[in-house]
């Protein structure tokens, strides 16, 4: 190609010009190269590997005999029975709405990878022998070991990989929908290889999630109605199967002696116990006498009163019982009062803060919890995603976006500029004056004694509860709003009216417990969304629907380091706690457990959380004791 200069063009321009047009010409023929997208790998250049982590490599080699804190001789046998005290089951079945499921369902079910409770969040070969995920996290494929059977002999293949998300998503809990909302299909490759496609990339945890995804037998239900309560013994591919089931009574698992993955290193030295019962008491103090008796052996003990008072019995003192604390390594669960925002009543921050202050909790460490807990303030308390003083920049880069958003539903713009923890009054009285304060801000007032908003109508409450052993810790709080002129009341209900009533989202205030992990991630769709408001069973139990919390939890999940997953949920904690859409109760920062003394255990316990599957029933220890009663 030839170019013609104008007869009018300087020396310079005439020498210059053709350069750069030629070389413009060259680059934009080379653009279309430059542009195409590199093709994506064949599933054929990615490597296998044994084990998957969320961040980094997995601590274990690829010839590890066994996790490092277990006890490989371990001896087989034995019973270990432990009180599910202030409940009832009618149901075998944990994967669906209706019906109250009994306790450890999920132990007859083997998932494709195991959780190593040595790492933050490390999988490792259970089902599967191998899997590999494509380097743009697009797909993850497995290979199943062709040995794997469910209990009733029958093989366990890909097919069955398939039937199980589809009728989790299907026809199982709404929790499921949401929770592998990012998985386009499951397809059978082969009889033993199956691959998971992925609409959602920015997941780090989605390939993880659907590897600890529990395989149920497609040919038991594919001809069974899946979403009907029943107590029938079903058959999973776990290490145990359901040996008794006596309706809201008491379920026994039974160790299965021809367990298929016996001996895979996930599972040598766990699963050493030959009986789990769980006996179903209505009451937690029948429970207590019951554990006092012997004829229970295993309690984790959550009544401070109790830890603190009650183990003056001669079987501590003669050392036939034991007490362990095992510390927290994971963020303390935040157990609160939780508003039901579908409530107009609720709908005002100042109002939910206002309520807030009623719950006087050093009265209650000193004179009912001998000053063993400590207050939650944090979604993630005791951990590094807590929100603490002000917005970093980071955090403020997340939450600018919604400030008009977050300033309408929070009431303020204390999120950007106050720090955290909130400074609330200590004394009682003074926070009962803020609080009365707060009520006429959002349009009460007080008239003969009660509470009325504008229309006169009272402000009035009712705590749902299935325990009445929370009774004490509900009463003083309402004896506090009781002086603001607000009308309380308390109901306490049997487990299935309980758990109905929160379907249909009929309550006031009920208490729950958002338990979180080292690694947070989808799961919390299911907490905060405005997806989960309404859909029943969900984990929102509130109700909360805010679009800027919406968009932190897919920054969360789509966190591409430790650093950035922290700080998102920092912004996030920050945002849930100014919203007061919960009323924060206390943590001990451990587990208490009380034994009687036939048990043995790997010590230490792992770091990141004890695993009860890899204690064992002591032969000459259970034959003294029971001797000895």
């Amino acid at each position: 190609m030839s170019f013609k200069q104008p007869r009018s063009t300087s020396w310079l321009t005439a020498g210059i010009l053709p350069g750069l047009f030629m070389l413009c010409l060259w680059a934009m023929s080379a653009l279309p190269a430059l542009a195409d997208p590199a093709p994506p790998p064949s599933p054929d250049d990615v490597p296998w590997t044994q084990a998957l982590s969320l961040y980094g490599s997995p601590a274990l080699p690829e010839d590890f005999a066994h996790f490092p804190y277990v006890n490989p001789q371990a001896p087989k046998g034995g019973t270990m029975i432990q009180s599910a005290a202030g409940g009832s089951f009618d149901s075998t079945n944990p994967f669906i709405v209706r019906g109250t499921p009994a306790r450890d369902l999920t132990r007859i079910y083997d998932t494709l990878m195991e959780t190593h409770p040595g790492e933050p969040f490390s999988l490792y070969g259970l089902i599967a022998a191998r899997v590999r995920v494509a380097p743009d996290r697009r797909w993850i494929e497995f290979d199943l070991r062709p040995a794997a059977r469910f209990q009733d002999g029958e093989p366990l293949t890909a097919d069955d990989v398939v039937f199980s998300l589809n009728i989790l998503r299907e026809e199982g809990s709404p929790f499921y929908q949401s929770y592998y909302a990012g998985v386009d299909e499951a397809v059978a490759l082969s009889p033993h290889r199956v691959r998971f496609t992925f609409n959602d990339t920015d997941s780090r945890e989605l390939p993880l999630i659907v590897a600890q995804m529990p395989i149920l037998p497609r040919h038991y239900w594919k001809d069974r109605d899946f979403t009907a309560p029943t107590l029938a013994a079903h058959p999973g591919s776990g290490p145990y199967r359901i040996a008794e089931v006596d309706p809201g009574r008491r379920i026994v698992y039974a160790r299965d002696p021809d367990y298929w993955g016996r001996a895979l290193p996930v599972n040598v030295g766990r699963y050493n116990i030959d009986r789990l019962v769980f006996d179903y008491y209505r009451d937690r103090d029948i429970a207590w006498e019951a554990f006092k008796a012997g004829l229970t052996d295993y309690r984790v003990d959550s009544r401070a009163a109790t830890w603190a008072t009650g183990y003056d019995f001669p079987a501590v003192d003669d050392g036939r019982v034991k007490r362990l604390t095992v510390p927290d390594v994971r963020p303390s669960p935040m157990q609160a009062f939780v508003f039901n925002l579908r409530k107009d009543k609720f709908h005002h921050p100042a109002v939910r803060e206002a309520l807030s202050l009623t719950f006087d909790f050093p009265w209650l460490n000193t004179n009912i919890f001998y000053d063993t807990y400590r207050r939650t303030r944090s979604f993630f308390q005791n951990s590094p995603m807590q929100a603490e003083g002000l917005p970093s920049d980071d955090e403020l880069a997340l939450l600018t976006p919604w400030r008009d958003e977050l300033v309408d539903s929070l009431g303020s713009a204390d999120v950007f500029d106050k720090p955290l923890p909130i400074d609330q009054p200590d004394a009682p009285r003074a926070r009962l004056k803020k609080a009365l304060t707060l009520l006429r801000e959002a349009g009460y007032r007080v008239e003969d004694g009660t509470l009325v908003d504008a229309d006169g109508k009272p402000l009035s409450l009712t705590v749902l509860l299935y325990d009445s052993g929370l009774e004490r810790v509900v009463q003083p709080m309402l004896r506090n709003m009781a002086r603001l002129g607000i009308q309380t009341s308390i109901r306490v209900v049997d487990i299935s009216q309980y758990l109905n009533r929160l379907r249909q989202f009929d309550f006031d205030m009920v208490i729950s417990r958002f338990p979180q992990s080292n690694n947070p991630g989808n799961e919390q769709r299911d907490f905060w969304t405005s997806a989960a408001a309404e859909r029943p069973q969900s984990r929102n139990v509130m109700g909360l629907k805010n679009p800027a919390v919406d968009a932190l939890v897919d920054e969360l999940i789509s966190a591409d380091s430790r650093a950035r997953l922290n700080t998102v949920t920092q912004a996030l904690d920050r945002v849930l706690r100014r919203g007061f859409y919960v009323i924060p109760h206390y943590h001990s920062g451990e587990t208490r457990i009380a034994v009687w003394d036939k048990f043995g255990y790997p010590q230490p316990f792992p770091d990141y959380g004890m695993d009860l599957d890899a204690w064992w029933v002591d032969p000459e220890r259970a034959a003294r004791l029971e001797q000895r009663r």
